[in-house]
């Protein structure tokens, strides 16, 4: 959900490379490409709905009024919708318990449109309180790990929740310490979205330039190295990069 699309799209276009094609669902919608597969949605909706400028999930559902209804019994919360689109499927806007923010889509997907590896977001991470209580709630809203036909698996590894789709590791559910009505959004329970770079050094520099600052340090593991940001509206994402493309 940004402001104004063509800011979002300029800053994102030079920080991680993506062009940009008008989506199905209107002019305030354009789907990003990366070597022409699908990788994210902006959408300049924010002022509209007076939400957050903010990187947002949404899960395919089969039914977004049952997922809703699901939402709702295990004392999530509906912002938006479940609404319904000229061009086809519906959508809706809602929180987990803790209140942090994904979105439901009942309608077509993209064959190429997924998390993991090549050009898509490397993975989405969701910061709670519980990782283990999210997983239960996640699991029966989302229907994750019911065996169904391009479904995904759960399973806990190095003191994190994981999910994966076709073997991939596509999220991770974390504990930690957030707070759900700490003032600043970075400490608050949220799903937070990885994109892969190339480098990442020219990447931190596109954004600064842009108007997008840092706010982490640079951290890296065995195999990768990566640094938080916000855009120039604020939206928090993450910078992730194999370790051996950027030695140093």
């Amino acid at each position: 959900m940004a402001r104004d699309l063509g800011t979002a799209q300029r800053f994102y276009g030079a920080v991680v490379g993506w062009t940009f094609r008008r989506a199905r669902l209107g002019d305030a919608f354009s789907v990003a490409e990366l070597d022409r597969v699908p990788v994210a949605g902006i959408g300049a909706l924010a002022s509209d709905l007076g939400v957050a400028v903010a990187w947002t999930p949404y899960f395919a559902v089969d039914d977004a009024d049952a997922a809703a209804d699901r939402i709702r019994e295990r004392s999530g919360t509906i912002a938006v919708g479940p609404v319904s689109f000229a061009t086809g499927g519906r959508a809706a806007l809602v929180a987990d318990p803790d209140g942090a923010v994904f979105g439901i889509w009942q309608g077509a997907v993209a064959a190429h449109w997924r998390v993991g590896r090549g050009p898509a977001p490397a993975w989405l991470e969701l910061r709670t309180r519980n990782a283990f209580d999210a997983a239960i709630f996640y699991g029966a809203v989302l229907e994750w790990a019911t065996g169904r036909t391009g479904c995904c698996e759960v399973s806990y590894e190095e003191e994190q929740v994981v999910l994966r789709q076709g073997g991939e590791p596509v999220a991770r559910l974390n504990s930690g310490p957030v707070e759900p009505a700490a003032y600043s959004s970075h400490t608050r329970p949220r799903w937070h979205v990885h994109f892969r770079v190339p480098r990442l050094r020219p990447a931190i520099e596109a954004a600064v330039e842009l108007g997008g600052r840092t706010v982490s340090d640079i951290t890296s593991n065995a195999t990768e190295r990566w640094v938080a940001l916000r855009d120039p509206d604020g939206a928090l994402f993450t910078l992730t990069t194999a370790l051996a493309a950027e030695p140093g």
